[in-house]
């Protein structure tokens, strides 16, 4: 009885490893794919203050480097304001216009940086968990081994393309953001 029990376990364990390689075979392939290649995509980006929201869309551009630059579309109070983000720092340019969004997370994130920590995360984040969610492979990445990471969870559509991800502090979500048109350039 215990032999075939033990069997039974372990056609169970490997079964379900081979579907949760292919989870990870497809999210290691667009890591690849990021690492060699730039990407360009439009997002829209709900910021979550608690007390507040505020909603904008960029269209943003990122190379292998994992430099980002992006355009402000949308509201039209800001829509022209331009910038880029990467590990040195970041630039906004405008011209006679102003983003307010404060910093979340004790500093780490501001709204605007949220598509380059998406890309960032995506490109060498630690992959805590892969799963089928529908039909979205949904990845929970750190972006960081440090203890006050951030979580991103990446839904990824279509030919194994981000189409969502929310940023996570502490259990609280402070960015959802929406991806559309994700291509490699």
């Amino acid at each position: 009885m215990k032999r075939i029990l033990a069997l039974l376990l372990c056609v169970v364990l490997l079964s379900g490893c081979s579907k949760s390689d292919d989870s990870m075979d497809r999210a290691m392939g667009l890591r690849s794919e990021l690492l060699s290649k730039g990407v360009r995509f439009e997002t829209e980006i709900t910021a979550d203050y608690g007390n507040k929201t505020h909603t904008f869309a960029m269209d943003c551009t990122s190379d292998t480097q994992g430099n980002l630059t992006f355009e402000v579309t949308k509201p039209e109070s800001i829509s022209g304001i331009t910038g880029t983000v990467s590990t040195s720092g970041g630039k906004l340019t405008f011209d006679g216009k102003a983003l307010a969004f404060g910093l979340m997370a004790d500093g780490l994130i501001s709204p605007v940086s949220g598509p380059w920590v998406l890309m960032k995360t995506l490109r060498s984040g630690y992959l805590t968990a892969c799963n089928q969610e529908g039909e979205y492979l949904r990845l929970t990445i750190d972006d960081s081994y440090e203890a006050d990471a951030l979580h991103l969870d990446v839904w990824l559509g279509n030919g194994d393309m981000p189409v969502r991800a929310d940023v996570l502090w502490q259990g609280r979500r402070l960015l959802s953001i929406e991806i559309k048109n994700f291509t490699f350039v």
